[in-house]
């Protein structure tokens, strides 16, 4: 009885995420947002489910999520693309993830008393946006082209940002002896030596696609592959996630990887995925975004009111501090309306929850506090970027608010100049 509820659950959880995906595109009202309502529902609130139901497997899914949307968010990163980004958004990206991580990481080290590297890490987790909140939301707002590009591509951009220093962060944890060169030397031969497997197994992979593409139902090969790239890499101490990452980068941008000696030694050349399969993948990670945003929801915990707390006010200083960040950052002459909502879209998402349990399964000391934080943080990041979308298109008075502080820089630019 209890097998075929659980598979009744899973179905409902599938149609009732369509249904908020639906929701989203209405009424602005982010699909995460509702999925973390219905955890919280079911665990804090009416203690049917609880994060130790999953006992092992909850960790293994998270190492799953991870491996994936990497994988499928390498697969998004063009170098073209990526050149015409470094022009437009550079500047917020960089200036947003940096300032964010230092500010965290401050406050994590001198206010709550963590490990400065286990802090800065905290930083390195909320220091991105969520592509999966920032992209289908700003595509319904009343905002110019130009906006609604800057805003994409930093939400794909920090991704990569809050992976690469959260795990190069993680990594210093290996190290007994604390020594700067020593910790460089690791983090760097860690990442290179996990780029170059992931780079080699793309390449090996875009030649024999031309013949697993000849074999029925082979759609699921390709994440396999991805899977067993990952664990082959952990397995000689390197990061599995930056080789699932070189990965999906790789076959994004094949063409520029066929050299004349693989012409040479090989019968067919590098192909990169087809339609079919990114869509396959884009549904895969709609499936594991809609289950961990309900796990996340489980895991909240409401019986510690103070992380419920400190995660209010983190989220409210990543609000604060944005408005220097966007008056700083964009120097392009833009609407203040536009300017306002690039201020105000800092969700964090998926990337920050998936990091964030990473440091608890390593045995990091603070990690349960890295994971609570983040998680509320995650929770009440969605629910001000929900809240401040429409009073900002309704009310005139935040835009008041916004516009004056906004204005002011600009109009001080001026004036220097």
């Amino acid at each position: 009885m209890k097998n075929a509820i659980a598979i009744v659950f899973v179905g409902l959880m599938v149609f009732i995420s369509h249904l908020f995906t639906g929701i989203f595109y209405r009424r602005k009202i982010p699909d995460v947002l509702l999925l973390m309502a219905v955890g919280i529902i079911l665990g804090p609130v009416l203690k049917l489910i609880s994060p130790e139901d999953f006992g092992k497997v909850g960790p293994i899914f998270t190492t799953i999520t991870l491996v994936i949307i990497l994988f499928e968010g390498g697969l998004t990163l063009r170098f073209d693309t990526l050149k015409n980004a470094i022009r437009g958004t550079s500047a917020l990206t960089t200036t947003n993830f940096f300032v964010t991580m230092c500010t965290v990481g401050l406050i994590g080290w001198l206010i709550f008393r963590l490990n400065p590297v286990a802090a800065f890490m905290l930083g390195a987790i909320l220091g991105g946006t969520s592509s999966a909140v920032v992209i289908p939301m700003v595509q319904q707002l009343r905002i110019r082209e130009e906006t609604r590009t800057i805003l994409v591509l930093e939400s794909a951009i920090s991704d990569v940002l809050c992976i690469v220093f959260a795990l190069a962060l993680l990594e210093t944890f290996q190290v007994e002896d604390v020594k700067i060169a020593l910790i460089a030397w690791r983090i760097v031969s860690s990442f290179v030596f996990a780029a170059v497997i992931g780079w080699i197994g793309a390449m090996a992979w875009s030649i024999l696609l031309n013949r697993v593409r000849t074999i029925r139902n082979s759609l699921f090969t390709t994440p396999a592959f991805v899977f067993i790239i990952y664990g082959v890499t952990e397995m000689f101490g390197f990061s599995g996630a930056i080789a699932a990452l070189a990965f999906g980068i790789t076959l994004a941008n094949i063409e520029l990887f066929n050299f004349s000696f693989i012409k040479k030694h090989a019968s067919k050349s590098p192909i990169t995925l087809n339609e079919a399969e990114r869509i396959f993948f884009s549904e895969i990670v709609f499936l594991l975004k809609t289950f961990f945003f309900i796990y996340i929801g489980l895991s909240i915990q409401f019986y510690n009111p103070w992380s419920l707390l400190l995660g209010l006010l983190l989220t409210i200083v990543i609000y604060i501090i944005r408005m220097p960040i966007t008056k700083i950052s964009i120097r392009k002459p833009l609407p203040t309306s536009d300017l306002t909502t690039i201020s105000i879209m800092v969700p964090k998402g998926l990337a920050a929850a998936v990091l964030a349990s990473l440091p608890l399964q390593q045995g990091i000391e603070g990690g349960e506090f890295i994971r609570d934080i983040t998680y509320a943080v995650i929770l009440f990041s969605i629910i001000f970027t929900s809240v401040l979308v429409p009073l900002v298109e309704k009310s005139s008075t935040v835009r008041g608010i916004y516009g004056l502080f906004l204005r002011k820089g600009f109009i001080f630019r001026k004036r220097k100049k």
